[in-house]
């Protein structure tokens, strides 16, 4: 079975301090917003969409940032899944975060190395390069 989703890294800009969107999941994992693709629903919009619904930020989507390609058995139904992200770099258009409980356990905004920090702690692996790309996109030398 195959699973394409879109998301992304978002960010903002709050006299003059960039800060980070990061998530932890309800399995404590950091992570960014993602979700499943909608029938009849390009990447682009399943990307700001799962990012509204997950965090309640409404963002304005900037440039791919990678696809990242894994699989994983579904717990359920017992198969393998192979997994299509498609990562955007999203800018923030508004400050207000709503946590979705059901997927979501905290959302909060960081600052970019503190951001990279918990990511290498807790992160997901195949998205370190995804969060690379972003900082770098974003003119910000972490590593």
């Amino acid at each position: 079975m195959k699973e394409i989703s879109a998301g992304g890294v978002v960010y903002r800009e709050r006299d003059g301090e960039l800060t980070l969107l990061m998530i932890k999941d309800r399995f404590g994992k950091v992570t960014v917003a993602k979700g499943k693709q909608e029938p009849r629903e390009t990447l682009m919009q399943t990307a700001i969409r799962e990012i509204e619904e997950e965090t309640g930020i409404k963002g304005e989507l900037g440039p791919l940032l990678e696809i990242v390609h894994y699989t994983y058995e579904h717990p359920i139904q017992q198969i393998l899944v192979e997994k299509e992200v498609h990562y955007y770099l999203v800018k923030a258009l508004t400050d207000q975060v709503t946590v979705q409980v059901e997927e979501i356990d905290e959302v909060q905004w960081l600052k970019p190395e503190a951001a990279w920090k918990l990511h290498e702690q807790a992160g997901y692996h195949n998205n370190r390069s995804v969060l690379q790309k972003a900082l770098k996109t974003l003119g910000i030398q972490i590593i």
